[in-house]
């Protein structure tokens, strides 16, 4: 198994608060609140600061219910849906995200690229996983806190998604954080998990980030703080995957 980055090793999280990482953080916010961006959109930024851009499409697996759009809403900084509607076929969500490599103390820009997509259009066309794999980086495998089945089917769900010679990164996700008092999956179970699937398992809750308070919308600014921990982890994980295929560094 390949080894994974230690989290802040490659990345420095204390970057975004420094003058520099406030000007990169200026071309995701507008007026406090994240901006969206679509699929041929961009961030921009002034001449005087370099743009390397760094583009990643990560596929979001789970079953129905687990919280994939809700994580998606999240990471982007939009409205978490507070009713779950099962996603018609496929939904793709770009997250621009800034961070600064330790090494080098030069800056890059993520852009992950999310495909989202309902676990009914999956049985329905064969057509929907294919091009949701296809190319892509990473596949992320979602369970919720709040249901033990999902987390015990995370091993069947890797091998119904991937095969064995399909290098995508993986990465498990265990969402619903918040409501973690009312779970059957321990500290333990993680652990026993990390340690026999040699995977990262990340942790996310699912509430709305706070508002603006003059109503307008959600904080922009609050929201980052949340999303950052996981934004921050695939960035370091993504970045280190491609070094070791350069051959720029080892396992």
């Amino acid at each position: 198994m390949a080894a994974f980055p230690q989290v802040g090793s490659l990345m420095d999280p204390d970057w975004l608060q420094s003058p520099q990482g406030k000007e990169y953080l200026s071309c995701i916010l507008r007026k406090r609140k994240r901006k969206y961006f679509g699929l041929l959109e961009r961030p921009v930024l002034s001449p005087q600061f370099p743009t390397d851009i760094a583009r990643y499409k990560i596929f979001v697996s789970g079953k129905s219910g687990v919280g994939k759009t809700s994580l998606i809403a999240k990471l982007a900084g939009l409205e978490v849906p507070s009713i779950h509607h099962e996603t018609t076929g496929i939904q793709t969500t770009c997250v621009y995200w800034p961070a600064c490599l330790r090494d080098s103390e030069r800056p890059v820009i993520f852009c992950f690229q999310f495909w989202d997509c309902g676990e009914a259009a999956i049985r329905k066309f064969d057509h929907i996983m294919p091009a949701c794999k296809e190319k892509a980086d990473a596949v992320l495998f979602l369970f919720s806190f709040t249901d033990r089945s999902s987390f015990e089917d995370v091993p069947a769900l890797m091998s119904r998604t991937l095969s064995d010679d399909e290098a995508m990164a993986r990465v498990v996700i265990g969402t619903k954080l918040d409501q973690y008092m009312h779970t059957d999956v321990t500290e333990q179970d993680l652990w026993d998990f990390q340690q026999t699937w040699h995977l990262p398992v990340m942790r996310v809750r699912s509430v709305n980030s706070p508002q603006l308070s003059d109503g307008r919308g959600l904080d922009g600014r609050v929201g980052i703080a949340d999303a950052s921990p996981v934004l921050n982890e695939l960035a370091e994980l993504l970045w280190h995957r491609d070094q070791v295929s350069a051959g720029l560094t080892s396992e």
